[in-house]
C-alpha cells in the first residue's frame, strides 16, 4: 500500500493536538515529526485552514480546532449503540444518583461516546469523546475482558492502587470474566470509585460498556452490591434490546 507521506504527518499531528491539552507549538511538531520546522509551519497552517487545527493569537501554540468536533458528533450521533443506550444511562443515573457512562472500544482505549451527569453538585464526569486506560478504568477492564481484539501493551501508574503488573492484571481480569462485571477502586484517578458491565449485541459479542462514575465516598463498599445489581440489570435489559439472547 502507497502511503501519501504529508497525508500520514497531517494524521499524525491530529493525533499529537489530541493529547496536547495546552497545545504545541511548530517546533515541538518539527522535532516528533524530524521535519523542519518550515514544513511543520505549512502542515499546521493547512490544518488550521481547513479547521481543523487553530492557532492561540499570544501564546501562538496549536490545539484541535472545531471542525475536528464536528466531525466527532456527526460520527456519535450515527451509531446505533448510543441511541439504544442513552434511554439505559437515563435510568441508571436516576436510580444510582451516579454519573452513568457508556464507552467502546477504540485504538486499545476506552472510547467514551455517551454520558448523563449525576444530579449531584459533587460528581464526576468524563467529556464525550475522552480515551481512558484499559488496566486502570471499570470500563476498560470490561473492554479488556470480554472483547476478542483486547490488548494492553504498557501499564502506566495512575494511583497507588493502579495495577501495573502484567501478571495481577491478567488474575484480575479472568476474575471479571467470571463475575461479569468490572470495578476501579480509585485506580485511575484518586477518591472516584466506578463499576461497569458488558454489553452485548446480535452476534453475543461485545459492543461496548456502561458503567457509573462517583466519589469514593459516596460509592461505598457498602453501597457496591446494590449499585452492581442495578448496572447489570439494566446492562442485561440493553443487551436484550440489541438483540442479545445472553
Amino acid at each position: 500500500m502507497t502511503i501519501i507521506q504529508s497525508l500520514a504527518r497531517g494524521l499524525e499531528i491530529l493525533d499529537m493536538l489530541a493529547d496536547a491539552e495546552q497545545g504545541m507549538g511548530i517546533g515541538e511538531f518539527a522535532h516528533h515529526l524530524n521535519v523542519d520546522k518550515s514544513s511543520a509551519s505549512r502542515l499546521l497552517h493547512t490544518l488550521a485552514s481547513y479547521g481543523y487545527a487553530e492557532q492561540d493569537a499570544d501564546t501562538r501554540r496549536f490545539t484541535l480546532g472545531p471542525r475536528v468536533v464536528t466531525l466527532s458528533n456527526r460520527v456519535l450521533n450515527r451509531m446505533p449503540l448510543r441511541d439504544h443506550a442513552h434511554p439505559f444511562l437515563r435510568r441508571l443515573t436516576h436510580e444510582t444518583g451516579e454519573c452513568s457512562h457508556l464507552a467502546i472500544l477504540s485504538q486499545g482505549r476506552a472510547l467514551y461516546i455517551d454520558q448523563v451527569e449525576s444530579p449531584s453538585i459533587l460528581r464526576v464526569e468524563s467529556e464525550i469523546g475522552t480515551m481512558s486506560p484499559l488496566h486502570c478504568t471499570a470500563l476498560g477492564k470490561v473492554l479488556l475482558a470480554f472483547s476478542r481484539h483486547a490488548q494492553v501493551d504498557s501499564l502506566p501508574l495512575f494511583t497507588p492502587r493502579t495495577i501495573t503488573d502484567p501478571e495481577a492484571l491478567k488474575l484480575h481480569i479472568e476474575q471479571v470474566r467470571r463475575q461479569g462485571y468490572a470495578s476501579d477502586d480509585e485506580e485511575h484517578v484518586q477518591g472516584v470509585r466506578c463499576i461497569a458491565a458488558p454489553v452485548y449485541g446480535f452476534n453475543g459479542r461485545v459492543v461496548g460498556a456502561i458503567g457509573i462514575s462517583g466519589p469514593a465516598g459516596r460509592v461505598s463498599y457498602e453501597k457496591l452490591p446494590a449499585l452492581t445489581e442495578t448496572l447489570i440489570g439494566l446492562a442485561d435489559e440493553l443487551s436484550r434490546r440489541l438483540g442479545s439472547s445472553r
